[in-house]
């Protein structure tokens, strides 16, 4: 249906305003007032000269008030009548072509009606909004945002990737240059010159202002997710009728793989150990690696949480909400039904699992079972002696929590997930191991898991994956003794007349064949000694002990 109005042209050119005696009206500075000529102008009949506008003629508002938009600055008439159209277009479909709102409102009316949202999420969603997108694109109307402006958006996030780069390199420098110092200083005997100590002081406070420097890359997975999010609050403002169609579409970010585990072989550690390069950020420990650990964190006071882990495969916030309600020890096994999750503050709270699929049974193996046994009698030794030292120094010992939780210091309260984190990465650390996250021992079940033969859906189901593709996809080509066996089969299917001959080695003799690894783990007893005293959380990056010497 073609729009009801018209198009005219006119110019921005003036003249003096004069008044009913057709004398020049003065302002109050004493010059001539001026007036726009618009479509009186003589020269519009000139090419080029003045711009095109349109006028429509809208239906009245549900209030009766009249609806007459009108726009200009067209060079062309065919121009003007096309953006005439589309609006007319666009008002009879629905869309609120009057609205004046901001995208800083609209997103902010947008997530305080995602009442379907965990509050995790919630709250991730919210910082997004204050601190990402409305300091970009806050200022803009819904009905002027455009793929240009979302697209300048993470062009920024590119350019302020660069600066976070060169915060990095500044904050390596002056830890080097404080480890020197410290070294000096530490190196030299007593008694020590005064200015030894100076210059550790002073390299102490240049690395501690380097490293409150934003240091940490906006990649693009976390790329696609701000992508993702703004994407899926624009996809609402479409079905909305506030803006006609999402311009997160055509937007363009760097490409993001998942990047997929790998398993610490030994050229991969000794490379390691030469160069301290990881080659991706998940890996998986071998069983051999995965025993050794085993055997050295017996006496840790979180062991039987990474033994869970290890071979159960909870996540963090699920082995931290894990309570002794959910655990059958007479059938030996433990319901996944609540985790514990962090927000940007560090604060703790508890929520369902992640997904329908991370709610879920799992059956205890026989040395985690025994594990659990004998921790829950630990655990009401600790609950007395903290109890006891209560009743004698209330000051000092506050009242033991009876918070329920399996895994708890020693006055009741469950363990924060960030501290269960910080305090597996500074054990492994201790112990000269290959690095891994905390959650890459899910990896490690799931490698065990497949080594001890079960089939994918059971690997699923111990996971709690929602998906069967996600667990096969991430899995299926997981440990080195698989690869080889699958290359061997191959080659095993094609019948030979003789046997090739074995290779030789520079010397003149066959070469040996590789030895197959012992792979069965030692099964250490719980060793009941005193756990350590709660303290107070951490944040979620030690502190540098040059900084806090």
């Amino acid at each position: 249906m073609a729009f009801s109005g018209s198009t005219y042209r006119r110019c921005k050119c003036t003249e003096p305003k004069t008044d009913e005696a057709g004398q020049p009206e003065l302002n109050a500075a004493g010059k001539p007032k001026l007036r726009e000529l618009g479509s009186a102008c003589p020269d519009l009949i000139k090419r080029g000269h003045g711009s095109w506008y349109y006028y429509l003629k809208l239906p009245d508002g549900p209030r009766g008030e009249r609806r007459r938009p009108r726009k200009g600055g067209f060079v062309t008439q065919k121009k003007a009548e096309e953006a005439a159209q589309k609006l007319w277009d666009e008002a009879h479909a629905g869309v609120d072509i009057d609205s004046k709102e901001t995208v800083a409102q609209y997103l902010r009316r947008w997530i305080s009606n995602r009442v379907d949202l965990k509050i995790g999420t919630r709250e991730e969603y919210e910082a997004d909004i204050e601190k990402v997108y409305i300091p970009a694109l806050g200022f803009l109307s819904m009905r002027e945002l455009r793929t240009p402006h979302i697209q300048a958006m993470f062009q920024d996030i590119w350019a302020h990737n660069k600066i976070k780069e060169s915060n990095r390199i500044a904050a390596e420098q002056a830890k080097t240059v404080c480890e020197a110092a410290h070294q000096d200083w530490k190196n030299t005997p007593a008694p020590r010159p005064p200015y030894l100590r100076l210059n550790w002081d002073l390299a102490k406070r240049a690395l501690k202002q380097a490293l409150a420097k934003p240091r940490q890359d906006t990649g693009p997975g976390r790329q696609l997710k701000l992508k993702n999010t703004l994407s899926a609050a624009l996809k609402d403002a479409v079905k909305q009728k506030v803006i006609t169609e999402n311009w997160c579409d055509n937007v363009t970010i760097p490409k993001y793989e998942k990047p997929d585990p790998l398993v610490w072989t030994d050229e991969r550690i000794a490379r390691w150990r030469d160069t301290g390069e990881i080659p991706s950020p998940v890996m998986v420990w071998t069983p051999e690696t995965t025993g050794r650990f085993l055997d050295a964190a017996v006496d840790h006071p979180l062991y039987v949480a990474f033994h869970l882990m290890v071979f159960r495969a909870p996540r963090r916030g699920e082995a931290a909400g894990l309570p002794w309600s959910e655990i059958d020890m007479t059938q030996g096994t433990a319901n996944i039904v609540e985790t514990l999750v962090t927000n940007y503050e560090h604060q703790v709270r508890s929520e369902t699992t992640k997904s329908r699929a991370g709610t879920r049974t799992i059956q205890l193996d026989s040395a985690t079972f025994a594990l659990m046994t004998a921790w829950r009698d630990l655990q009401k030794q600790e609950k007395a002696r903290w109890q006891a030292k209560n009743r004698k120094n209330p000051d000092k010992y506050s009242p033991y929590v009876n918070s329920g939780y399996v895994f708890t210091m020693p006055d009741g309260r469950p363990w924060h997930p960030d501290t269960i984190s910080q305090s597996f990465s500074r054990l492994i650390k201790r112990l000269g191991l290959p690095p891994i996250r905390l959650h890459d021992l899910r990896h490690c079940a799931a490698s065990l898991s497949l080594a001890a033969g079960l089939s994918m859906k059971a690997i699923q189901a111990l996971l709690g994956h929602a998906s069967f593709s996600l667990t096969a996809d991430t899995y299926t080509s997981l440990m080195p003794q698989f690869a080889k066996a699958e290359a061997d089969a191959t080659v095993a299917i094609v019948p030979r007349r003789n046997t090739p001959d074995a290779p030789t080695d520079p010397d003149g003799g066959p070469r040996p064949e590789p030895t197959k690894p012992d792979t069965t783990l030692p099964q250490p007893q719980l060793a009941l000694v005193p756990a350590l005293e709660p303290e107070p959380h951490q944040p979620a990056t030690d502190p540098d002990p040059l900084i806090a010497a």
